[in-house]
């Protein structure tokens, strides 16, 4: 709830700080005291727009601060400041500070934290309910009838959000199955050519270095053919540089043993015969595989530039091309096995709807009921309103499918006649600014055990009514801010009788400076105030004396 508003410098303010505590707060003054100051400052803080014009004349900037204080932060509150990255920690007040600048621009804090306006907005629907003489907001506005009614019937909203969500993935994963299908036949024709071209040629993974490898050893063979020719001649016959080796080695083999100097040249001439027939086997070994064959060779140059080119053609390395055709089967294969994963799905999407429209229907059959049930609670509260001739009706209507949502199938909207036998039109719609104020009571009070905002405040509710009709607006704020925090600015002495804490606004002047100051009056000042209410200018005995019949009365 609101516990303290502190203004400084804004319109006639110069300084000012209240206090406020639970239960109805009534806030009382001459006309043209200003009382719309309070709400001004109050709207700033709540994220209203930052008019320069609120500025004190001869001052640089105003501001205003509100501190609210709760057993625990609503989760509509902690949810925003999470998102926002405002801290605030368990059990700590909420201060919210807005500054205006009289150059324009303006600055707003949450705990000292400097936040955006929006944020602030975010925040009031929590904090502050505000109904006024023209106020298109809270119950008057019909986006929010609907979860207004939920509250008052204890609706399971959240099984029909689950339900929704459930068939929305259930109808994305359909949808996307379809066009996935539906892609892929198109594609089809051009998939099955595409394999049968990879299937023609089989391509193996490691066969370009292959291919390339041996085309690159008969290209060298080509260029090396004279000079491997020249050694095989060399190598060949009975007078070549080996048979002439062998021939020697025989020759010492049989003199070796005539001395140490001969064996051992016998064993150099042995290597030797060793390493060059050695040579002789890998010049034979390179002028075999180096051997140029012109057919093999543009055989392999025809393989690899159809590699090369399917490569090319589906955007990959030629080693990729195995795998190239695995896909390709794999989008064949699923094709075919699309339309049994589909009807699986239609299944899921359609058993999804179901449970979605069961679990709507179930809602929609609970605020119908609802509905009945406050249009009858709100009936109770009209006459003594003097609204005895008015009806009010809540407007459960089924929506078509491409309207339903999370929050079901239904839209809420809160109606009213005002005569005998006129049709029922929106509550936004009411010609009587006193009218619609007392109807926003009587609806407030009927779902006064549904929750709200924290602080709820009306702004001269009861202008243009007296006596029992004021006296019945009076017990019903007090009725309904004895489970929360109320405020009450009015110019009635029955409401104002009915206050647990009494407000003054007073205008004073002096010289060419106004200022707007509040006080907080005890018991004797506020029977001073409520006689002035009932009297006038001049304060009478009779009015003192009325006055204390209304405190005792309450």
């Amino acid at each position: 709830m609101l516990t303290t508003l502190a203004i400084r410098n804004i319109v006639l303010i110069e300084s000012l700080d209240l206090s406020f505590g639970p239960g109805l707060g009534v806030l009382t003054g001459e006309t043209g005291a200003g009382k719309s100051i309070l709400l001004d400052a109050l709207g700033l803080v709540l994220g209203a727009r930052a008019e320069t014009a609120l500025v004190r004349s001869g001052e640089d900037q105003a501001s205003a601060t509100a501190t609210f204080e709760f057993q625990k932060l609503p989760s509509a509150i902690s949810d925003a400041l999470a998102d926002a990255e405002v801290e605030v920690e368990p059990g700590e007040p909420l201060i919210i500070r807005r500054r205006v600048k009289a150059d324009g621009g303006s600055k707003a804090f949450v705990n000292d934290q400097p936040v955006s306006v929006a944020l602030l907005r975010q925040l009031a629907g929590a904090l502050v309910e505000l109904h006024g003489q023209h106020d298109d907001r809270g119950l008057v506005n019909p986006r929010g009838h609907r979860a207004l009614l939920d509250r008052f019937a204890g609706a399971d909203v959240a099984r029909v959000n689950a339900a929704w969500s459930e068939w929305q993935n259930a109808r994305v994963a359909l949808e996307d199955a379809r066009s996935g299908i539906e892609q892929a036949k198109a594609d089809q024709d051009l998939l099955l050519a595409h394999l049968a071209e990879l299937t023609s040629i089989e391509p193996e993974e490691g066969e370009e270095e292959t291919l390339a490898n041996a085309r690159s050893d008969m290209q060298k063979g080509e260029k090396l053919q004279g000079d491997l020719e020249e050694l095989r001649l060399m190598w060949d016959g009975s007078e070549s540089p080996l048979a002439r080796l062998r021939s020697a080695a025989r020759r010492l083999d049989r003199i070796a043993t005539e001395h140490a100097l001969l064996a051992d040249a016998l064993a150099s001439l042995d290597r030797a015969v060793i390493e060059a027939g050695e040579a002789e086997e890998k010049l034979e070994a390179a002028a075999a595989a180096l051997t140029h064959d012109p057919l093999e060779l543009d055989r392999i140059e025809t393989r690899l530039f159809e590699l090369r080119a399917l490569a090319r053609k589906h955007g990959c390395q030629v080693d990729e091309l195995p795998a190239v055709m695995t896909s390709l089967r794999s989008k064949l294969d699923a094709i075919e096995q699309g339309d049994a994963d589909l009807a699986d799905l239609v299944r899921a999407e359609q058993a999804a709807g179901a449970a979605y429209r069961k679990a709507a229907e179930a809602l929609h059959e609970a605020r119908v009921k609802a509905g009945a049930k406050l249009d009858k609670a709100v009936a109770g509260e009209l006459a003594p309103l003097k609204l005895d001739a008015a009806r009010f009706q809540t407007a459960v209507i089924q929506l078509s499918e491409n309207r339903w949502g999370p929050s079901g199938m239904d839209g809420v909207e809160f109606l009213i006649s005002t005569n005998p036998g006129a049709e029922f039109a929106p509550l936004n719609k009411i010609a009587s600014g006193g009218e619609l104020s007392r109807f926003i009571l009587a609806l407030k009070v009927a779902l006064a055990e549904q929750g709200g905002a924290a602080t709820v405040i009306f702004d001269e509710i009861d202008r243009g009514v007296g006596g029992a009709v004021a006296s019945a607006i009076g017990e019903r704020l007090a009725r309904l801010a004895s489970g929360g925090q109320l405020l009450a600015v009015t110019h009635s002495p029955q409401v104002a009788a009915r206050g647990g804490t009494h407000y003054m606004i007073a205008k004073s002047s002096k010289g060419t400076v106004t200022k707007t100051s509040v006080a907080r009056l005890d018991a004797e000042g506020r029977q001073e105030e409520i006689a002035r209410m009932l009297s006038g200018a001049e304060v009478t005995p009779e009015a003192r004396a009325q006055a204390d019949r209304l405190l005792e009365g309450v």
